[in-house]
């Protein structure tokens, strides 16, 4: 059976009239009895927050609600008499912030008035009403012709609700959705401090103490600190991927999957689909990706990362950019399916990510790289034991920590120096590992601990072999401690273990070399390691600033 999958369609009348559509409506039930004045959830990217918002917005909004009513039509939501009581009763000021991203202040304003051009230019009838404002239609009218200043920008969503409000004689409902993506831009671009004085008003002032506001509903990836955009905003309450009330709402639930595989007649396929996109643990509920599910079987159940380029990848590019070696056996710990433990903190400030692991890390939980696997309570504070969720955040991370060690090389060249190392090529290997520490020359200068650095220099680039090869860092084997090995998942494939030395001259390289592969044999770090029936190559490796030599036995 073919079944049209609603690939970066998020419009929910556009989904219910010609889409798959797995039902969220529940949530209706869930959230409106006894709801908060303004509830937040946050979600990694793609895991159908702009969706949920639609369908709030097309089930209370007062306008079009019958000609809307049977988009809800054999539904969750259809069998809650009360609930249906409430549809199409109230009227709904709705917009995303999506694609609200620019590399400076000054485009970010225009982004911000664009913005809300389109959304004035929706509000033509407003102009009509005889119940609103003059002060206020005179701003709609300088919106509506690009003429609005910064101030009349700051205050936007408290006009229009108050304008809805005066004109349907109801309180209207707020949807905003993809709150932080400006906020996100800021970081990334240097102007963070004006996004946030701006958004601090642009939000405050229409959820507190807002009189022409029922409530409000507003989606995003990060909950920012309430004391950097939130201030003294005592009513919020926020549904996060920590502390989840609505666990289901968002992502895709083994249920739900296992629904749409058998309507397209592909329940074969639930393994490979739960190994490369479930995982995720919200709430204490199992969930899948979403976006990468439906893609998945948009491209006829082909495996692979859809995620790519989805979630903000600067975070992670900045956990590369201060990672140091032991950092990067953490790291290499999680492609292999470790963990690592960290104080995970909502409410997060940007400026702390390159001071702060454990802000970095939260934010790689709460944009969906990482997922919780287990807590455990330490001086009145909840540790997290945090891990990949699955084969897509693997092949993510590792392209990632590739990318750190690329150094203007391309792919190919990287994958030739390590085919050099697995196929015995000792002398290749030591070409290929001169090219690169030519490049990294800044890099070698300014490194304190110089051994470090050549160990940590290899050991990123080998994250290219972690799904066909176990690469292990400076762990104990035979007699000692070897420097870095990579067994073949695979029997009859080939291998290596290296050794590292540094030099104090280059005439010492080559006795430093020798001296390296003699402790790899009178170590015996082979015979601590499952490596039967596998070819492994030995490798003594003796640095010198920027030169190196290779010798194998």
């Amino acid at each position: 059976m073919k079944i049209a999958m609603p690939i970066g369609v998020d419009n929910f009348k556009e989904v219910r009239e010609g889409y798959y559509f797995v039902d969220k409506s529940g949530f209706l039930s869930e959230f409106f009895p006894g709801h908060a004045k303004v509830t937040l959830c946050t979600r990694p990217r793609r895991f159908g927050k702009t969706l949920l918002l639609s369908m709030l917005r097309y089930f209370f909004d007062i306008e079009g609600a019958e000609e809307h009513r049977h988009l809800f039509d054999g539904l969750a939501v259809s069998q809650d008499a009360a609930m249906m009581e409430e549809m199409g009763k109230r009227p709904v000021l709705f917009f995303t912030m999506r694609g609200w991203k620019a590399s400076s202040w000054d485009e970010m304003k225009e982004i911000i008035a664009d913005g809300l051009q389109t959304l004035a230019l929706k509000y033509g009838n407003l102009l009509d009403s005889p119940r609103v404002l003059e002060e206020d239609k005179a701003v709609l009218r300088a919106f509506r012709q690009a003429k609005a200043t910064v101030a009349d920008m700051r205050t936007a969503p408290l006009r229009f609700l108050r304008m809805l409000e005066a004109h349907y004689g109801k309180k209207p409902v707020f949807l905003l959705d993809e709150y932080d993506t400006p906020i996100q831009s800021a970081w990334e671009h240097q102007y963070y401090k004006q996004a946030i004085d701006f958004f601090r008003v642009f939000l405050t002032t229409s959820l507190k103490s807002n009189d022409s506001l029922d409530f409000a509903v507003l989606t995003g990836v990060l909950r920012i600190s309430k004391e950097s955009i939130f201030s003294d905003l005592n009513n919020l309450f926020v549904d996060s991927i920590l502390r989840a009330k609505y666990p289901t709402a968002f992502g895709f639930t083994p249920e739900e999957v296992a629904q749409i595989a058998s309507r397209l007649g592909q329940e074969d396929k639930l393994d490979e689909i739960r190994a490369w996109y479930d995982g995720y643990r919200i709430g204490g509920r199992e969930l899948y990706n979403p976006w990468s599910v439906l893609n998945y079987f948009y491209e006829g159940c082909q495996a692979q990362a859809y995620w790519v380029n989805t979630s903000g990848n600067a975070i992670l590019a900045e956990l590369m950019k201060n990672a140091d070696q032991e950092h990067f056996e953490t790291l290499l710990d999680l492609l292999e399916g470790g963990t690592v433990t960290s104080f995970l903190r909502e409410g997060v400030i940007y400026a702390d990510i390159g001071e702060d692991q454990d802000a970095l890390y939260t934010m790689l939980c709460t944009t969906g790289y990482l997922t919780t696997e287990s807590t455990e309570t330490f001086a009145g504070e909840t540790e997290y034991a945090l891990r990949l969720p699955n084969l897509e955040m693997r092949r993510l991370f590792g392209i990632e920590i590739v990318k750190r060690y690329q150094h203007g090389f391309g792919k190919s060249a990287l994958v030739r120096l390590l085919r050099a190392f697995l196929h015995g090529d000792a002398a290749r290997a030591e070409e290929g590992l001169r090219r690169y520490l030519v490049k990294l020359a800044s890099y070698y200068d300014t490194a304190k601990d110089k051994e470090s650095f050549y160990h940590g220099f290899v050991l990123g680039m080998t994250a290219l072999l972690i799904e066909d090869y176990i690469v292990r860092s400076n762990r104990e084997s035979g007699l000692g401690r070897y420097d870095l090995v990579a067994v073949p998942r695979k029997k009859g494939e080939e291998g290596f273990l290296l050794e590292f030395k540094v030099a104090e001259t280059e005439d010492a390289m080559e006795a430093k070399a020798e001296e390296a592969l003699t402790q790899i044999r009178t170590q015996a770090y082979l015979a601590g390691l499952d490596v039967e029936d596998r070819t492994m190559h030995r490798y003594g490796i003796a640095f010198c600033g920027k030169n190196v030599k290779v010798r194998m036995n």
